[in-house]
């Protein structure tokens, strides 16, 4: 069983024709979401896949991933506050909504989840007879003396149900996340899928997740700035990377966000800010966003210690002002979206750092 590489552009525009011929004019058009996971399917089947992993958009229920009627297992990591406008508005419609992708006798995996959210989600889970799987993190243990051949020798190791492998990721997180992959590939074991433990060490720690507690070296002009980009457009998602930032140090942070509207601004504030941080606000480029003088006051409310607030609409002039202080942490978040656009600026000679 070989990984795949990345989609060819040429073949994803051939796929989105192919789907665009077998839309019916006649009725409702797709959205944009629905499309691209229409040629996802079709991609997989014609490559023959032995095993998709299919991400939920938003939601499970309702969801155009959720159409398979009798998938390996599904996997509910973890549920936040977020897509409440669609969702409803507490954790426990929101999990309901999440509990939507499980499946009549197929094995369900689950991450910690709020206490609401859990019993929604036990609820649905004995409704259908789901064979439940909750693992329990992964422990942080010392490199075995192996001769593992690992991308990067300063990963950490971990060791999940006697299967010891490397953790490329940052943060406490991916304790419970690689524990959760684990979990499903061992389900696979059952039906006779041939995958050993040094096939699993290597699988993690070739893994690769951009935009994720990742460190790169940002080119401006002549200096090269060391950057940490994370999502971060939840509380949820925020609260990991403010774990991950004081881990670090106690220095204070210069913060480069941009959100979009439809997010939980005072959550994700909250999480974030402390007294001595400085904030640069940005916009999403081509996307609807709150008025700076809003997030403003928000940030004040949550913070009313912090150093500096202020607001740009170029992301490389922000960044320039939040790197010129060398002393603080430079942090770039709020956005997969204005992560996406950061990176697919950037200058093609600039180098990912692993640690």
């Amino acid at each position: 069983m070989q990984p795949m590489c990345a989609i060819a552009h040429e073949e994803l525009c051939s796929l989105l024709h192919q789907i665009k011929q077998a839309i019916d004019p006649q009725h409702p058009t797709p959205t944009q979401f629905e499309v691209i996971t229409a040629a996802a399917w079709l991609y997989f089947a014609q490559q023959q896949v032995d095993v998709a992993v299919m991400e939920v958009g938003l939601g499970g229920r309702l969801d155009a991933t959720n159409v398979c009627s009798s998938p390996l297992a599904t996997i509910i990591t973890s549920i936040g506050w977020d897509h409440w406008q669609r969702l409803g508005p507490t954790i426990a419609d929101i999990a309901r909504e999440k509990a939507g992708i499980l499946k009549p006798g197929c094995p369900a995996i689950c991450g910690p989840l709020p206490p609401e959210a859990d019993i929604a989600v036990r609820q649905r889970i004995a409704e259908l007879d789901c064979p439940a799987i909750f693992p329990e993190p992964a422990q942080i243990i010392s490199p075995p003396e192996t001769g593992f051949l690992e991308p990067n020798g300063s990963m950490q190791w971990a060791v999940y149900q006697g299967i010891k492998y490397p953790l490329p990721l940052l943060g406490d997180i991916q304790l419970i996340n690689s524990a959760l992959a684990i979990a499903a590939v061992q389900l696979l074991r059952s039906p006779g899928w041939q995958i050993d433990d040094a096939q699993i060490a290597q699988g993690m720690a070739n893994t690769q997740w951009p935009g994720r507690l990742q460190w790169v070296n940002w080119q401006h002009g002549a200096a090269t700035k060391r950057l940490l980009i994370d999502g971060a457009h939840n509380a949820a998602a925020a609260k990991v990377l403010r774990q991950y930032v004081d881990s670090l140090s106690p220095r204070s942070v210069n913060w480069t966000i941009g959100m979009l509207s439809t997010k939980d601004h005072l959550g994700i504030f909250t999480e974030l800010l402390r007294p001595g941080d400085r904030l640069y606000l940005v916009p999403v480029p081509g996307w609807s966003c709150p008025q700076p003088d809003d997030l403003r006051a928000i940030a004040h409310q949550v913070c009313p210690e912090l150093s500096q607030v202020s607001y740009d609409r170029d992301l490389a002039i922000a960044l320039a002002k939040s790197t010129a202080d060398i002393d603080n942490l430079t942090v770039l978040c709020g956005s997969l979206y204005l992560l996406g656009d950061f990176l697919a600026t950037q200058n093609k000679s600039a180098d990912t750092i692993d640690r």
